[in-house]
């Protein structure tokens, strides 16, 4: 199975968005702060329920379960509480990210 280009910046970006921000808003424990953030790409084992498994054209929100518009709700709840403030930012960078898929798809191209 070839990976396309757009596929291989997607998951680069689920990587690389986390880690920026845990270096410029918690340099002190920017390491920590990453890897709360990366595990939070555990939220798509809701993908495991779909058919197929992946869909390079298949917007994921709205479409999985944990990528629900009231699952995202929760997740920014769970940022404004310091206690779940990482993951909640991990889950909602993950959202961010998934969401550039969909502007994308929908022939929103982003700059």
């Amino acid at each position: 199975m070839m990976v396309s280009l757009s596929t291989l910046i997607h998951l680069a970006l689920h990587a690389l968005v986390p880690l920026l921000v845990a270096w410029v808003f918690f340099r002190s424990r920017w390491r920590k702060a990453w890897l709360i953030m990366l595990a939070t790409m555990l939220v798509d084992l809701d993908h495991l329920l779909a058919d197929p498994l992946f869909d390079p054209n298949r917007c994921s929100i709205g479409f999985h379960p944990l990528h629900s518009y009231t699952a995202i709700t929760f997740y920014l709840l769970m940022s404004l509480w310091q206690p779940t403030r990482l993951v909640g930012l991990g889950l909602l960078i993950h959202m961010l990210v998934d969401a550039s898929d969909c502007w994308r798809m929908a022939g929103f191209p982003l700059p």
